[in-house]
């Protein structure tokens, strides 16, 4: 067949697909299909291998909640699988068979040592780092989160190589939590040791970023005309670089090579959307913004998330649901005092209860993400709850003290069959970063051997 005649064939079998579609007077969210990606980005990848037995992808998603857990309130009496939830967890009962409790996971690098305080930073800091970070307010150094390690790896298979959100829309500069940058607080993902990977917290922005700006049928068009437009002004800020480039000193080279390589990742992201072709639209309205109502706000945020996976989008990404040290009250559940404030509660029995009442509240909006996961399908019939692994936990284990051993946390979903759930494991005292490589293993980012301060792999999850 002429080449000519089968691109007019491929057009009019797209355009009939679309008015069958648009025939049925419903909303359609796309699911991933390997079948239709490039030929480059499929077997022959190395992230191919990450798939369940069904031949889905595999996702893994992480998700912060500020200020630690009342341990007494979040660990079940009993370990194994005949545990019981704990007031805190109930709300994740019904989820018991694509859950497990972790205990006994520690981030010792989050401790406070020769450099004080500032255990709100290090607990957001070191979460999905495992390392160090530096107590400056100008000279910012972590290491590279988890996430951002899986993204190098398999990052060239989705359109976006991962995602980072936020339900938390405060941003500070500048010396935040005892003399630590605020950027450690305030960002839960860092592309390198200097570069957080900074979160959205508009879910509007998010989903425009994903299928386009404007209204269903328009979006492909309106995204491949900003595609154009951005690939412009980068032109332009290459050249006008280059020629800043000769006339720097040597600390500000640093500082604009630092800047070019955030340039280069929106230039690689544009290459990449030209090799996987317009965007899929899910066929569902724009988010108007940020809702003024917190669980509300969650919600979309977490919808976003799952679109992002069902249209394989990404595979990995990051939510910060408020940042450590974050003290803002929660009015929907009747507590007028700040987060934080509670956090130092010193075994004072009302604020106690006011942070037990906290706590279940933030694992309530996680069950709600655990249901949208559960109840959507692959193309093959499978939840793309039982091909993810959702960390959920916080930097800081008992927040009166600012503990960072035994963290509060929970791993949801079946990771395509290769989780052990339905349990209550206490481990014995090991990094967190244990759990974080094996995670990588089983999205197929192979290429580490170590991360953060770990010691091995996780084994028994």
């Amino acid at each position: 067949m002429n080449p000519h005649d089968d691109r007019a064939l491929q057009r009019r079998l797209s355009m009939d697909r679309r008015r069958f579609l648009r025939g049925l007077g419903t909303c359609i969210a796309l699911p991933m299909l390997p079948s239709l990606l490039p030929a480059s980005l499929r077997a022959e990848s190395p992230g191919a291998a990450a798939l369940s037995p069904g031949g889905s992808p595999r996702r893994a998603a992480f998700l912060f909640f500020p200020n630690g857990a009342i341990p007494a309130s979040w660990w079940p009496e009993k370990d194994g699988r005949d545990f019981e939830f704990s007031r805190t967890l109930k709300p994740l009962e019904s989820f018991r068979d694509h859950l497990q409790i972790l205990g006994g996971l520690d981030q010792h690098s989050a401790e406070a040592g020769a450099d004080g305080g500032g255990d709100h930073a290090r607990g957001n800091g070191v979460f999905l780092t495992g390392v160090r970070i530096r107590k400056s307010a100008t000279d910012v150094h972590a290491g590279i989160s988890i996430d951002q390690a899986i993204a190098r790896e398999i990052g060239h298979l989705t359109r976006l190589p991962s995602l980072e959100l936020s339900s938390d829309a405060i941003r500070t500069s500048g010396a935040c939590d005892s003399g630590y940058a605020c950027a450690y607080q305030y960002n839960l993902s860092w592309r390198s040791a200097t570069t957080p990977a900074a979160a959205e917290a508009n879910p509007r922005a998010v989903f425009e970023r994903l299928f386009g700006a404007g209204a269903a049928g328009e979006r492909a068009a309106n995204l491949k005309r900003r595609q154009i437009e951005q690939r412009s002004v980068l032109d332009y800020v290459l050249e006008d670089a280059r020629g800043m480039n000769r006339r720097l000193d040597g600390r500000d080279r640093d500082k604009l090579d630092q800047y070019l390589t955030g340039i280069r990742e929106i230039e690689t992201g544009l290459e990449k959307a030209g090799r996987f072709g317009s965007a899929k639209d899910p066929g569902t309205d724009t988010p108007p913004g940020i809702p003024e109502d917190r669980a509300q706000y969650m919600q979309s945020m977490f919808d976003m998330l799952v679109l992002a996976f069902q249209t394989d989008s990404t595979r990995v990404a990051t939510v910060l649901l408020g940042h450590d040290g974050d003290n803002r009250s929660l009015p929907e559940i009747e507590v007028s005092e700040g987060h934080h404030d509670l956090s130092h509660h010193f075994n004072q029995a009302e604020k106690v209860d006011k942070l037990k009442d906290i706590d279940r509240w933030y694992a309530t909006q996680f069950a709600k993400f655990l249901g949208k996961l559960r109840d959507t399908k692959e193309a093959n019939g499978e939840s793309l709850l039982s091909n993810s692994m959702i960390v959920y936990g916080s930097g800081n284990a008992d927040g009166n003290r600012h503990t960072h051993s035994n963290l509060p946390l929970v791993l949801a979903g079946g990771g395509g069959g290769t989780l052990a759930t339905g349990r209550y494991v206490k481990h014995d005292s090991k990094p967190m970063s244990n759990l974080l490589l094996s995670i990588a293993d089983r999205m197929g980012a192979k290429g580490l051997e170590r991360f953060g301060d770990s010691t091995g792999r996780l084994t028994d999850v």
